[in-house]
């Protein structure tokens, strides 16, 4: 093994040597970073999708078990509460999780609303949407459904507000 007795002939890195290093880290997560966001987002918009339709089949099987009721009000009648983790009754179900009955979900806002229509006495009408929370974030599109279990999509990212907005909306083909 050879000795270095002279200090110009330590081994190492230069600073040049380093900062080509560093460039070459920087680049690569220039590249990676965009990619890795926009994986993030169509993740949190397919969850959003399949949220969707978890809340379209627990509408219909609420609207079956609890006939006297029709559709869910809300989102909280289709899961468990606090109080009472799965009572089984038309004010909490347990038809979905905790989490998608909260409301926020992978990036989304989920909100279902049950309605009479004129003459009908039960919740004869829903819709559900989600909504990414921060646009160009969280996601792109904003997903909506009502009675004929289409998911459909907005690519502007707005909420539905209501069915007849929901009608409005592009099918998606998934």
């Amino acid at each position: 093994m050879k000795q270095l007795n002279n200090p110009q002939e330590q081994g190492g890195f230069s600073l040049i040597e380093l900062l080509i290093v560093v460039a070459i880290i920087l680049i690569i997560a220039a590249i990676a970073i965009p990619n890795l966001l926009r994986a993030r987002m169509a993740a949190n918009e397919s969850s959003a999708v399949g949220a969707i339709r978890t809340i379209n089949t627990s509408q219909i099987t609420y609207n079956s078990t609890y006939p006297t009721v029709g559709f869910a009000a809300a989102l909280t009648n289709l899961g468990p509460s606090a109080a009472n983790p799965c009572a089984g009754t038309s004010a909490t179900a347990c038809l979905i999780d905790a989490v998608l009955a909260a409301g926020t979900k992978s990036g989304y806002t989920f909100l279902t609303s049950g309605a009479a229509s004129a003459g009908s006495p039960t919740n004869n009408e829903y819709y559900a949407q989600a909504v990414p929370i921060t646009v160009n974030q969280t996601g792109n599109r904003s997903f909506c459904s009502f009675e004929d279990a289409v998911v459909r999509f907005n690519t502007a990212g707005g909420a539905a507000g209501s069915e007849a907005t929901c009608r409005g909306w592009s099918p998606l083909n998934q």
